[in-house]
């Protein structure tokens, strides 16, 4: 059994005010200057905190408050007000909406899991993974003090193929040849961002936070510049360019993109280093699924298999969901037999904890992440840099060992939460997750029982 695994968490401060969801309005005309004001009564001390910040052109008190509405309330002639703030509306997009962004900031910043306090007032269902619910029947067991205590939780996956069978000669001795594979203690991996100031401060930081958690950052080998000597937790993804085969040898795992020749392509990089563990990549789409097929029964050790930034099918706008390709592929290699001989992971969209687990519970071995990274490093996902716009958060200058603190921070929050939910879900191992759909409910299957009869069968049921 894996020994005990904890990511280390140390609060590290924004860099820049963190943009609020209320203002506070605060008029000073007809203030009847009260003795005691209420603004001095703040049990968090707002009001002796608050700065004029130049870098963001504001007043930093959005950051600071915490939404108790005592000064609104206690305000004798109402001078005080409460108003969402327009600037945290428009951050990011209907994946990384303002919510997501904010609780990642906070965990990147303290480490620890975010709790609103006032409930879920949100939608029932949405797109993708909002339209899945996890079976928390486990819910009603003592478990804070087990998760994070007594009870074992385990929380690792391997990369790598598994043999379909044992086979001993006549005297008991194994035959199977040792095959390899990598083993994480987090189901997740690093993924380079598809935007993003990646300056080598910025490659440093993700580097040397994968390398302290444990798990790969995986860099295109055109960029390995950026992310320095950090062979242990870098895994090369191959372009097609002429690469130094000494120094590949220096890495545990390396991934190749698909093409027509790829078996041939890893049979010579297991010529040069037989132990080294050879990932495919290509698109999470559903006509990649018989690929995805032919290269698990031709011996492919992991398959890494790449949505939008979304988390939908690329390039097809009305592509399939993540979650979906992943219970289509996960069935098909169900049928053949095979699903235990190959990994699978699953990228895009994977934008929170429970994201991670989602995944995972439709058919992936692991996810790997990209965004939140960047977010982690205080980005806003204004995408201001795909059109070479500036950065309102100067990314490229982040000091190396502040970011790489930060993202060890996001990553200690979401293991916290991966743990609380298998703890919830009675799963005490990570790879129990792989496929467990009876652990699932899924919205469109509740709204086909539900109203089918009622109203026909429709071909969205």
């Amino acid at each position: 059994m894996p020994r005990k695994y904890h990511i280390e968490a140390h609060e590290t401060p924004h860099r820049f005010p963190a943009i609020g969801r209320s203002g506070i309005i605060d008029w000073g005309e007809g203030c009847l200057k009260c003795a005691q004001c209420v603004k001095y009564e703040c049990v968090y001390g707002v009001y002796g905190k608050r700065t004029f910040s130049a870098d963001i052109f504001g007043d930093t008190i959005d950051e600071y408050c915490k939404d108790c509405f005592r000064c609104v309330q206690g305000c004798p002639k109402r001078l005080i007000h409460k108003t969402i703030n327009p600037e945290w509306e428009q951050l990011g997009d209907d994946i990384y909406t303002p919510t997501v962004i904010s609780a990642t900031w906070e965990q990147a910043k303290t480490g620890k899991i975010p709790v609103s306090g006032s409930g879920y007032g949100g939608m029932f269902s949405g797109p993708g993974f909002d339209s899945m619910w996890t079976d928390m029947s486990e819910i009603v067991r003592p478990t804070r003090d087990g998760i994070h205590g007594r009870e074992y939780i385990s929380t690792v996956v391997d990369l790598g193929r598994r043999p379909a069978r044992l086979r001993f000669d006549t005297h008991g001795k194994l035959l199977n040849e040792t095959i390899p594979f990598v083993r994480l203690p987090l189901p997740i991996l690093f993924d380079m961002p598809p935007f993003g100031r990646i300056s080598p401060a910025v490659g440093r930081a993700m580097a040397v936070a994968a390398s302290k958690i444990g798990t790969r950052m995986l860099v295109p080998y055109s960029k390995m510049n950026l992310f320095g000597d950090y062979p242990s937790g870098v895994v090369p993804v191959l372009d097609g360019s002429d690469v130094d085969g000494q120094w590949l040898s220096l890495f545990d795992m390396v991934q190749v993109p698909y093409s027509d020749d790829v078996m041939d392509v890893i049979g010579s990089l297991k010529q040069r280093k037989p132990d080294q563990v050879i990932a495919v990549r290509l698109p999470a789409a559903r006509a990649e699924i018989p690929l995805i097929l032919d290269l698990a029964r031709n011996g492919a050790e992991v398959i890494h298999c790449l949505a939008d930034q979304r988390g939908f099918e690329p390039d097809a706008p009305d592509g399939v969901h993540l979650k979906d390709f992943l219970r289509e592929a996960h069935a098909k290699l169900m049928e053949l037999g095979i699903r235990d001989e190959v990994t699978l992971v699953a990228g895009g969209g994977i934008a929170m904890a429970e994201h991670v687990i989602k995944a995972m519970l439709c058919g992936a071995n692991l996810v790997s992440i990209d965004i939140p990274l960047l977010i982690a490093l205080e980005c806003r996902v204004c995408r201001n840099c795909v059109e070479n716009g500036p950065c309102p958060v100067r990314m490229s200058e982040v000091e190396p060992g502040r970011g790489a603190q930060r993202i060890v921070n996001l990553m200690a929050a979401w293991h916290n939460q991966l743990l609380e939910i298998m703890g919830a879900m009675g799963i005490r191992e990570a790879r129990r997750l792989r496929g467990e759909q009876g652990r699932v409910m899924f919205f469109e299957n509740l709204e086909a029982e539900t109203f089918g009869r009622l109203f026909g069968n429709r071909k969205s049921w």
